[in-house]
């Protein structure tokens, strides 16, 4: 029995990290952004005749509405559970998709993909990781988060050049059509293995109530208004609207800075730059897991503020090709973290029964930071023609993070203690 629990744990897992595989296409932005641009400045007819200040804006939008749709996802994934809330999501995002095939309308870009695949990113993502967390013991929370959210990651690895292939040769509308289609097959048909734990399940390695082992307090099920009263919950937010939002300026550019030195070929730092998100989703997992999220947070945030000023130095000019995708790899990577970290961190302090709102709630950090600072960016960038400003303003806000860490409390839930006993919250 218990191996049969610990697999279908494992089916969870993947079939979320599936999930977020296609719903990861966000990330790929930059690319079809460049088409964009392009057809901005080829003109003609069919041409799209946007202001160069909105090229940015169904990104900025998407990731908005990506994080606010959370909240109401999280609710309905802790009500009916993660299987039609998933499905949700890919209808959703199919929607938006097949509107975005049939127009170059900003208005209608705006509603397909800033409106629409940003809420059924919110009702996808929300249901692949709080299903999988609670088929784990604790002591393996930051390796399965890690592990889920990875997906959302490595999708630009086949994303950036399929979607540089379809551009290419069927033009940006027939593109986002097919994309529409196959990712909706994709959401709908994984969201039926997605299942929460029976009433009383107690994941394998924590000892059941009333065993031998010590006990030691587990953590506390907040209550969503009980969530916004606590302290933790504000320092947590602004740190994850800087994380994201630093990480998400330089993600919806990134082919834009590697077309100078890299030509038809940018993609490709796109691609690399979706390795190294999702290896520093899964690698602060496990980091966090052994020293604690609040000293993984720390370093990550420093790290990410030492990058943006190297950026200056190897984004000017005719970047170095090598150093660009380097550059690339590691702004992936402590982004990444931020994505493992963040969900680690709201299960330790409040609790698995209502994560999927609670974490909603924190996530609408990601999505008021994505929309602000690259919102921001677009703005310096077309005032000065190049990401200098951007970059500096990104450090500043990082090492002010990182001093925010200090304000923080690792509370782990040891895997020898009482095994916390599961409310379900729709198995199917």
């Amino acid at each position: 029995m218990a191996q049969t629990e610990s697999n279908k744990g494992w089916v969870v897992t993947l079939s979320g990290t599936g999930i977020n595989l296609a719903l990861g296409i966000l990330y790929a932005w930059s690319i079809f952004k460049a088409a964009i641009e392009a057809s901005i400045k080829k003109g003609g007819p069919d041409a799209f005749t946007w202001a160069k200040v909105e090229v940015n804006d169904p990104y900025a939008l998407a990731c908005l509405m990506f994080a606010f749709a959370m909240i109401i996802a999280g609710k309905m994934q802790d009500k009916i559970g993660p299987r039609y809330t998933a499905m949700t999501g890919g209808v959703l995002v199919g929607v938006g998709f097949i509107i975005c095939s049939q127009t170059n309308s900003y208005g209608l870009w705006i509603l397909g993909f800033g409106v629409l695949f940003g809420m059924g990113m919110g009702f996808g993502y929300s249901s692949a990781t709080p299903p999988a967390l609670k088929w784990f013991p604790p002591s393996k929370t930051g390796m399965i988060a890690g592990i889920v959210v990875a997906g959302f990651g490595l999708a630009s690895i086949y994303i950036a050049p399929l979607g540089s292939y379809l551009l290419a040769n069927f033009g940006i509308q027939k593109s986002m059509l097919y994309f529409g289609i196959g990712f909706t097959v994709i959401v709908c048909g994984l969201s039926n293995f997605l299942e929460n734990p029976p009433q009383g399940y107690v994941p394998g390695g924590a000892p059941a109530a009333g065993g031998s082992a010590v006990k030691k307090p587990a953590a506390v099920d907040l209550s969503p208004s009980q969530l916004l009263s606590t302290v933790e919950f504000y320092i947590l937010w602004t740190m994850f609207f800087i994380g994201s939002g630093a990480g998400l300026m330089v993600i919806g550019s990134i082919a834009g800075m590697a077309k100078k030195s890299m030509g038809a070929n940018a993609f490709i730092a796109v691609a690399v730059m979706a390795i190294g998100n999702a290896g520093g989703r899964v690698t602060a997992g496990l980091l966090s897991d052994k020293i604690g999220r609040r000293y993984t947070l720390l370093l990550v945030f420093l790290f990410q503020a030492c990058l943006m000023i190297a950026a200056i130095f190897i984004t000017g000019g005719l970047a170095n090709p090598i150093l660009l995708v380097l550059l690339a790899t590691f702004i992936g990577f402590n982004y990444g973290a931020n994505l493992c970290l963040f969900p680690s961190y709201a299960k330790d302090l409040w609790g698995l029964k209502n994560f999927g709102i609670n974490y909603g709630c924190l996530f609408t950090a990601w999505g008021v930071g994505g929309f602000v600072l690259v919102r921001l960016a677009e703005m310096l960038k077309v005032k000065t023609g190049d990401f200098n400003n951007c970059f500096y303003v990104a450090c500043g806000l990082l090492v002010f993070g990182a001093l925010l860490s200090f304000a923080l409390k690792d509370r782990k839930e040891p895997s020898v203690a009482a095994a916390p006993q599961f409310a379900p919250s729709g198995n199917k």
